[in-house]
């Protein structure tokens, strides 16, 4: 079994993001070169990069930050005055960005597959 533990100030933050189709090249390049950056930021605990199955023009950020406070120092960083101008050059429509707090989490690794659920 895998313990995950979460601090009760830590947050996820879901951007969405729609780009040109013309564009998707060009942001997974930019992406792939600004990451680790992101990551490696104090506050941020990880990142991920969705891509809509059916709308290969729509991508999801999903990034953890440890608080709210931590990723409005993202927010307010040279770094992310770097990468949001960046990135908006490519959109074809307004992002949408959501901060929540995680409820419930776990992985199907943390259940025994004997295990009833129910």
């Amino acid at each position: 079994m895998i313990l995950i533990l979460f601090s009760h100030n830590m947050i996820t933050r879901i951007v969405k993001l729609s780009f040109k189709d013309t564009e998707v090249a060009n942001f997974l390049s930019f992406f792939d070169q600004t990451k680790e950056a992101v990551v490696q930021f104090p506050g941020c605990r990880g990142m991920k990069l969705l891509n809509d199955q059916n709308s290969p023009c729509i991508f999801f950020t999903y990034s953890q930050w440890e608080s709210e406070e931590a990723l409005e120092n993202y927010r307010n960083s040279d770094l992310f005055k770097i990468i949001w101008p960046r990135l908006k050059i490519g959109f074809n429509q307004r992002a949408e960005a959501w901060t929540c707090k995680v409820n419930f989490e776990s992985y199907i690794s943390d259940f025994q597959s004997n295990q009833s659920i129910i």
